[in-house]
Formats: C-alpha cells, structure tokens, sequence
C-alpha cells in the first residue's frame, strides 16, 4: 500500500496498583466512569471512526484495492493493541500511529483537483506532487509527492515503535535478574531501530506487491518503489536521530553510555 509500522516491561518494573488494562493506567474501579475520557479510548474512537469512514467510501467507489488496505489496516490495529498491553506505548506513539494511517486512508482515497500535477491516472492526493517539476514524456513530474512524505513519516513512526518495543524487552529482561535500569539510547542501539523500522518499510512493499496480484492498484512501478524506500531510509534515520537526542539522560548515564539506574521506572516518550 502507498503509505507513507510485539511480555510486560514498563509496568513490571515500575511500581503501579493493579489495572484492568495493562498498559492503560485505569482501576478496575474507574471502568465505566474514566472510560469515555481515557486518552486511549481517545485515540480509538478517531482510528474507528475514519477506518468506518474510509471502507464505507471504498464499498461506494468499487475501490478493491482500499478494501484490502482496509483490512491489512485492521490486523495492524489488533497487533498494535495486543502488543500495547504488553509494552505500554507512550500516548504520543499511539497518536503517532494513529495519525499515519488517516495520512494513508486520505491518501487513497481523497480526489485532487484537476489542475494539480499529479502522477499517474490516479487523480489521488497519493499521485500528488508537492513540488512539482518539469514534465517528464509527457507527464508531470516532480521533486517530492505525497507519497513520499507518508512513506518517511510513517517508517519515522514505525523506528519509533521499535525503539519502545527493544527498550522496553531489554529493561523486561533485567528486572527478571533484580536490575532496576533504564536503557539509554546508543549509536548502535539507533542503528538497530532505524534497521528495523526500514525492515518494516520492505514489508509494505511486499504487502503493496500483493495488493497488485489481485487488483487494480496505483502502487506505481520499479521506480516508484526506489524512491518509497529512499522516504523509509530518510524517515527512520530522521527518527533514530531525534530519539538519540532527547531520550537521553546525560546526569543517569553510567561511564559505558547504555544503561543508567532508574529510580522510578523507565520513561515512556
């Protein structure tokens, strides 16, 4: 699909009273009056609303190739909150995420005008050059599309995603043995991330290549797909950098750079 992604650790070692939902900080006794008010509940009630959205308009164009990302779209949703339990995903990830998948709905589905240079048959804002530049055997090209800034953005958030995940079995794993530490953030530990979070953008072009043997697609052709994972590499490296920077603790740090004490559980940004 043009887009442009999993056992208990921060709870285990942070020290928390018992909740209904691991992950989600609620009392069993604040069910059903926290509920509707709860950040994640929040971030559902959007992602379930534009999924609902999104397939009722595929199901009124005949657009196959959306109701299949729609469904991928589902089992990705499922992983994420089975996964959420286990690792409890800062509420800026999930938004993160979240906010993905309505870039790449839209993307599919939402018309552009017929005067902006577009890519392809597909007047999509998917097909969409942002920068424009000169036309190309006949047909617009450009600098940068839609396309493009979905896919970094995306793989940025997927790098991200992997980070919490490593971070989080890493820490698991020493609270087993009665280490209480938090994971610092290393260059090879970002390399790893950002390896990770491009892995997963190798796997969307499986999905998108899959997407092409049983419909009609606007995935685009050899290179299309180059230029989808040059926005990947661009994304989780930009990512991985960001994450080197501020999840940091310079005063924590011991002299080997990767673990510090941890007093009160480890962050989760």
């Amino acid at each position: 699909m043009p887009s442009g992604g999993f056992p208990g650790v921060g709870p285990a070692i942070a020290r928390r009273r018992p909740t209904a939902y691991p992950g989600s900080g609620m009392d069993r006794s604040d069910i059903g009056t926290s509920l509707p008010g709860h950040p994640l509940f929040r971030v559902g009630v959007f992602t379930l609303s534009y999924l609902l959205f999104a397939t009722g308009y595929a199901l009124d164009r005949g657009n196959t190739e959306f109701l299949f990302y729609c469904g991928v779209m589902v089992l990705l949703i499922v992983a994420t909150a089975l996964a959420h339990r286990h690792f409890s995903f800062s509420r800026g990830l999930l938004w993160a995420l979240s906010i993905w998948g309505a870039l790449h709905m839209a993307g599919g589905l939402v018309t552009i005008p017929d005067d902006w240079p577009a890519a392809g048959e597909f007047r999509v804002l998917y097909s969409w050059w942002i920068l424009p530049g000169r036309d190309v055997d006949g047909q617009p090209g450009g600098w940068l599309k839609y396309d493009q800034v979905v896919h970094a953005y995306g793989f940025g958030i997927s790098t991200w995603l992997c980070w919490q995940i490593l971070r989080g079995a890493l820490e698991s794993r020493m609270a087993c043995t009665g280490r209480n530490q938090r994971i610092e953030p290393t260059a090879a530990l970002m390399f790893l991330v950002a390896a990770a979070g491009m892995g997963l953008g190798a796997l969307n072009e499986v999905v998108e290549f899959i997407a092409t043997r049983i419909t009609v697609t606007n995935v685009g052709g050899y290179e299309n797909t180059g230029w989808d994972l040059v926005a990947n590499l661009v994304g989780a490296t930009t990512a991985a950098l960001i994450l080197y920077r501020t999840e940091r603790s310079p005063s924590r740090t011991n002299r080997t750079g990767e673990v510090a004490p941890a007093a009160h559980g480890p962050s989760r940004r």
